[in-house]
């Protein structure tokens, strides 16, 4: 009998996945509590916090991404990053920066929006995997067992954000998984260590301590495309609405 698999950051942190652990997981990923519509500083995080399910007793992680574009220089060391800690393959990529230019010549002006998995409360690919290859973990992560996908591409054609691509080496789904075997050892992802300039922030929003909570209290931030009501986790500040419309959808000031 086939051994249940196991996702690539799994098999990295040496942590395996049974049949009925799974399950559990897929279960919880279906029935996770999402982020309410909230349009003042700290709010959205207070909302997350008072509604996050319990572990034993013990309050679960959420975890998020925070990238703040006033920092941002377009560099991709984050990209960079991101290929050689995951092995992912030319042509494709888990995270990547748009470039954005405004202005006629000689008058123009790069803006730069990062991209990458969104990690969605109520994420379009995990409802539309006929294989249940997608699963949410307790961290709030989404990831993919790949010996349970099939390569159908429901996945990467449902994700809005343009976020997943079938690996033209392992053929199966693929995407950012906020390094999920460096956070299983209490690492930041490899992007987040990359950035030569401090623009991303990592960490549990139910943790009021933690750095992106305590900005998230007092900025305001932005996500993208929140007309689909998806409920990304990954935020920004100083995203402005023409750099946001570039990837075909609206943004919303959550504060």
């Amino acid at each position: 009998m086939k051994k249940e698999g196991k996702t690539r950051d799994q098999k990295k942190a040496g942590l395996g996945i049974g049949r009925r652990e799974f399950l559990k997981k897929a279960a919880l990923g279906a029935s996770a509590v999402g982020i309410a519509s909230i349009t003042a500083p700290g709010k959205i995080v207070a909302a997350v916090s008072e509604n996050a399910e319990n572990n034993g007793g013990k309050q679960r992680r959420n975890l998020a991404m925070l990238i703040d574009l006033r920092k941002c220089v377009g560099c991709s060391s984050c990209a960079t990053a991101c290929k050689s800690e995951n092995g992912v393959p030319l042509g494709v990529f888990r995270s990547w920066v748009k470039i954005v230019e405004k202005g006629t010549y000689p008058n123009v002006s790069s803006h730069f929006l990062p991209r990458l998995c969104q990690h969605c409360e109520d994420a379009p690919c995990l409802r539309n995997c006929p294989t249940n290859a997608t699963y949410k973990n307790d961290d709030g992560l989404i990831l993919i067992n790949e010996d349970r996908c099939m390569t159908c591409g429901m996945c990467v054609s449902s994700c809005p954000y343009r976020a997943r691509f079938i690996n033209p080496e392992t053929e199966v789904a693929d995407k950012c998984t906020f390094c999920a075997h460096k956070v299983m050892r209490g690492e930041l992802p490899a992007c987040v260590d990359a950035c030569p300039y401090g623009a991303r922030i990592f960490g549990d929003l139910n943790d009021s301590n933690s750095e992106i909570r305590k900005i998230m209290d007092t900025e305001p931030v932005q996500v993208l495309s929140p007309e689909r009501g998806t409920k990304p986790k990954v935020f920004y500040i100083a995203l402005n609405r023409s750099t946001a419309e570039t990837m075909g959808g609206k943004y919303e000031e959550l504060g």
